[in-house]
């Protein structure tokens, strides 16, 4: 009588087991990753908009004026959707601001998301109309001039305090 002699090896179960275990296991690092990444992008906005809002409030001390080019004792309502060009006055400098001393600012003016960061003098947070700077935030939407809307998930930077 011959005794069978069992085969080493792993069985299909146990390698499927294996597989969706690492399987598992990596969407799961995946899913870390990816907040990790979005949350060092939503730190690195906010730390820019200090600057650019520290910038921002030097230009208008020097000039008397804000990026939209009114008064900094009345900062009107048009909004700066980027504050890249010369007539934001935070990089270069136009004839409208008299004093200019710049440049205030040389750093992204693009968020992490790809969006320019703008400045609002009449941004709506819970029913009063604040100074900012700003990004869209993760969504790239913003707000309406009632401060609702798609755009939930902006950053800014109170200038007004």
């Amino acid at each position: 009588m011959e005794i069978m002699k069992k085969k080493a090896g792993f069985t299909l179960v146990e390698i499927s087991f294996t597989v969706l275990v690492v399987g598992i296991l990596a969407v799961l690092a995946t899913l870390s990753i990816r907040k990790a990444v979005e949350s060092s992008r939503i730190k690195t906005a906010a730390i820019e908009l200090e600057i650019i809002g520290t910038a921002t409030v030097q230009l208008a001390w020097d000039t008397g004026q804000w990026p939209n080019q009114a008064i900094r004792t009345r900062p009107g309502s048009t909004e700066i959707w980027n504050i890249k060009p010369d007539s934001a006055g935070l990089l270069g400098s136009v004839a409208a601001f008299s004093g200019w001393k710049g440049p205030y600012y040389e750093g992204e003016t693009v968020d992490p998301w790809g969006n320019p960061y703008f400045f609002d003098p009449d941004y709506r947070i819970g029913g009063v109309n604040r100074i900012v700077v700003g990004s869209l935030g993760p969504d790239g939407l913003g707000k309406n001039i009632y401060g609702s809307g798609t755009g939930k998930d902006n950053i800014y930077v109170l200038l007004d305090d």
